[in-house]
């Protein structure tokens, strides 16, 4: 039939062939072709942001830092050498009370570094610990390690104790039980050269094994001052060749020291003894490093800059100690 009207049948499939992008239903699905024409690289991440995620921060190593701790570490160790080889049946007090302050600096660097439940209840433990250990250590007949060892269960106790009295505190006692023993155990660990003294080669024992310490301690430090390099981590400010190089030469010292002592000591002996102190402190001193490094990325608070310098030689020399003790009896004897 004729169609009057001008919108006829015609007219609207011209229509659609103009808009092909409309479809039957009147829902507009078809993509522009401007965005069929973007750019292949907007998808793509940026390069340079990645480098920067990716990028390490390398922590710059400090040379009047690294001196300074390795005169530490040195006063340390000629401290425990001259207290022990100055040490007479009768005349133990000094040593005693040298040995005390040490104690206390270990306490509170390792408080400040390590942040026990409770501080204060918990230092108060190891204060007793400390006093508890060192009149055992110069005044109970036969001298002997096993007294140590009930202090050091009975502080862990009590440390323990005081830390479920809060329920702040409380919370945290679970899983930090082991910083609370490795702090009470430090402390008891530097009566050890005190029991060393009342006991055949002990006395020697502990000049040769604090000399190794000593003198890798004082030699990796130094070495970083001078040539850090290679970097054992970039997070770490320490050099590989200042901890290896240390380690040599304190098993050095440890050698020339056990030529000119008694026997049962000689060179051979002295090296041994001299090498695994001067290893046990590196590895101590390297992992307080690493520790703190790693508090550092996890964004917690930086603990006070003098207990974080302090707490690598302190606890170098307490767990140098035990191996110390155990030479004297199971390698020497």
């Amino acid at each position: 039939m004729p169609q009057d009207e001008p919108w006829d049948a015609d007219a609207s499939r011209e229509i659609a062939r103009s808009g092909p992008g409309r479809p039957p239903a009147g829902f507009y699905s078809a993509v522009p072709d401007e965005a069929e024409a973007r750019d292949p690289d907007a998808d793509e991440p940026d390069q340079d942001d990645e480098a920067g995620e990716e990028e390490v921060e390398v922590v710059p190593v400090r040379r009047q830092l690294s001196l300074a701790i390795a005169g530490f570490a040195g006063l340390l160790a000629l401290g425990l050498a001259l207290g022990a080889q100055t040490s007479a049946p009768d005349y133990r007090a000094p040593f005693a009370i040298v040995l005390f302050g040490v104690q206390v600096l270990y306490l509170l660097a390792w408080t400040m570094a390590l942040h026990p439940p409770a501080p204060g209840p918990t230092a108060g433990v190891c204060v007793v610990v400390a006093l508890v250990s060192d009149y055992l250590a110069v005044s109970r007949t036969p001298a002997g390690l096993f007294p140590l060892v009930l202090v050091v269960l009975a502080g862990f106790v009590a440390a323990l104790a005081g830390q479920l009295i809060r329920p702040e505190d409380r919370a945290k006692a679970k899983d930090s039980w082991r910083i609370t023993l490795i702090i009470v155990s430090g402390v008891a660990a530097y009566a050890i050269p005190l029991i060393l003294t009342r006991q055949e080669v002990g006395t020697q024992v502990v000049v040769v094994s604090a000399v190794g310490a000593g003198v890798a301690l004082l030699v990796a430090r130094a070495a970083d001052a001078i040539f850090p390099k290679p970097r054992i981590a970039p997070q770490v400010p320490r050099g590989a060749t200042g901890v290896v190089l240390g380690a040599m030469l304190g098993t050095l010292a440890a050698a020339a020291l056990g030529s000119v002592l008694v026997l049962p000591f000689t060179p051979a002996k002295g090296a041994v003894v001299g090498l695994i102190a001067a290893v046990v402190a590196s590895l101590v001193d390297l992992a307080v490093n690493f520790d703190e490094a790693g508090r550092r990325l996890a964004g917690d608070a930086p603990t006070f800059w003098v207990a974080r310098h302090m707490q690598g030689p302190l606890g170098a020399f307490a767990l140098t100690a035990p191996f110390a003790y155990a030479l004297a009896h199971w390698y020497l004897q």
